[in-house]
């Protein structure tokens, strides 16, 4: 019997009688992060990452029922030793290892290797399998370095200020967002938040995350106060009444999937940075081989294509479903009709790759 199992309530380790980011209720859930499609309602106790643990408190509502563990510490579970690694790709977000009598898996959540001067670094670990995504996993997703988007966004945000606009960046509530505000020019004007960004950030500077003064927007706050300004909010708000007191206003919007023909025009954007918190390709198939990892389990994003690829480079790939978003949960609407347009030429980058 495999050591973890894929099964329709989540990842389960049958021996220590524990799941992985379950998606249906169950008694014990080792947690990887606190995004809502790996961190769900329901389950009888939770254990995760110290730097997890108050943001997946926060939005899940815990008490009493959920414990963490530092990064790197090992825990043991009815002979099973299970500890939690760096992911990358938001504070606190973690890859769990998982050994039993030698044979070592590592499910690694969601994650991402150029450091974000946010989280904690990714940390490859070697491991007999290796359980990834694969939110991006084609060719065409190359990102650019972080300092280069972000000296975009300071142009932009700057260009916007000299022409008496307000700039409004939608980038998802919790990482996208302090992400954003750990790297944006603070000196270039003032910032506000959406009240839904201010709530992690307040969550997030209590256990000692530093991140600039960006008051959230409220009735109190003059309009003349805002212009020029940059606002950054979760991508729900776009279109919302809420928006219509920045006019005149500029929209960005920050995602990987910026870098798809088509999605900055669907979501109402006038400028589209292609800035994700999740691995591009090349970072894919680097952490793969990183791990030393003969067998890999591919989950949620082109689970099919990349693991064909892998198969086609030597290694032991299958793709498993889960409930698993990655960055598609970020884009609501128009991600998902964008991805399909994409997928034909997408393919074709990937056909050409393998000749």
């Amino acid at each position: 019997m495999e050591l973890l199992q894929f099964t329709d309530k989540g990842i389960y380790c049958e021996q220590a009688g524990v799941f992985l980011d379950p998606w249906k209720p169950v008694d014990k859930a080792l947690i990887s992060h606190g995004h809502s499609d790996h961190a769900y309602f329901g389950h009888k106790h939770y254990l995760t990452s110290s730097l997890a643990m108050p943001v997946v408190k926060h939005r899940l509502y815990l008490k009493d029922n959920i414990e963490s563990i530092d990064y790197g510490k090992t825990i043991s579970i009815n002979g099973v030793n299970f500890s939690f690694h760096p992911a990358g790709h938001i504070p606190g977000s973690a890859q769990i290892r998982v050994e039993f009598r030698g044979e070592v898996w590592v499910f690694s959540g969601d994650y991402k290797l150029e450091h974000d001067n946010l989280s904690t670094p990714f940390e490859p670990i070697k491991c007999h399998a290796f359980i990834t995504e694969s939110t991006f996993g084609l060719p065409i997703y190359k990102w650019k370095p972080q300092h280069e988007v972000f000296n975009d966004l300071n142009d932009w945000w700057r260009k916007n200020q000299s022409e008496g606009k307000t700039s409004v960046i939608a980038g998802y509530t919790l990482g996208k967002a302090q992400r954003i505000l750990r790297n944006v020019d603070a000196s270039i004007g003032k910032i506000f938040t959406h009240g839904a960004v201010e709530s992690i950030n307040q969550v997030l500077k209590n256990q000692g995350l530093e991140l600039p003064d960006a008051p959230r927007i409220s009735d109190e706050i003059k309009k003349e106060d805002i212009k020029g300004s940059l606002i950054v909010c979760p991508p729900s708000a776009v279109g919302s009444s809420w928006m219509r007191r920045f006019l005149p206003y500029s929209l960005g919007v920050a995602s990987g999937w910026m870098k798809l023909r088509g999605t900055r025009r669907r979501r109402g954007a006038d400028r589209g940075f292609v800035l994700s918190d999740h691995a591009d390709w090349n970072d894919l198939n680097k952490a793969i081989l990183a791990t030393g990892a003969e067998r890999i389990f591919v989950t949620h994003g082109y689970t099919e294509i990349f693991a064909q690829w892998l198969r086609e480079r030597g290694l032991d790939a299958r793709e498993v479903k889960t409930k698993f978003e990655g960055e598609l949960g970020e884009m609501a609407e128009g991600s998902t009709e964008a991805v399909a347009d994409s997928v034909g030429s997408a393919t074709g980058d990937i056909q050409q790759s393998n000749g």
